[in-house]
């Protein structure tokens, strides 16, 4: 290969695809746009996983219970702390299903739940676990955005007529 056709070929910029792009997903990538490259392989990962980590949430909290039990605190903080949790885990549940949905508005109170999210993660990775056994989470969100932006991008695209200069101006009568 002689020296200019190697400077010819890593000189060569790579092509970008025209039209919208597909936004990417956690642990998907862009794999849900066309349900390739082990896009099933992953839900079954991410199902699993999600799953798995709710189970050992549980447990943990289980221990932390058996932990109060052997502090005896007393019924009133153990019931409490059960409660608590409870009631995060439902409302992380509920937000983190909500989302797989639509978009979070930009001045909503998702910032405010952050912590309690995080305190009821168990709800949060069984609604990713529940969502991942049909889709990818957030799949069908991403999905009518994008095909909505390749309608709009080939409803453009179809209204162009060739050079604008080229055309003939209208004679005034």
């Amino acid at each position: 290969m002689s020296d200019n056709e190697q400077r010819d070929q890593s000189q060569a910029p790579a092509e970008p695809v025209p039209g919208p792009q597909p936004e990417p997903i956690r642990f998907f990538g862009t794999t849900w746009a066309d349900h390739d490259n082990g896009y099933a392989l992953r839900r079954a990962g991410v199902a699993a996983g999600s799953l798995a980590a709710a189970v050992l949430g549980a447990y943990l909290l289980r221990l932390a219970y058996e932990g109060l039990e052997i502090g005896d605190v007393g019924p009133f903080l153990s019931i409490s702390v059960v409660v608590l949790f409870a009631i995060a885990s439902s409302i992380a549940f509920a937000k983190t299903w909500e989302s797989f949905g639509r978009r979070p508005r930009p001045s909503s109170d998702e910032a405010a739940l952050k912590g309690l999210k995080a305190i009821g993660f168990i709800g949060s990775l069984v609604a990713y676990f529940l969502r991942s056994l049909s889709e990818a989470p957030g799949e069908k969100l991403r999905r009518a955005e994008y095909e909505s932006a390749v309608a709009e991008f080939a409803r453009r695209r179809s209204a162009r007529t060739g050079n604008p200069a080229a055309r003939r101006s209208k004679r005034r009568k």
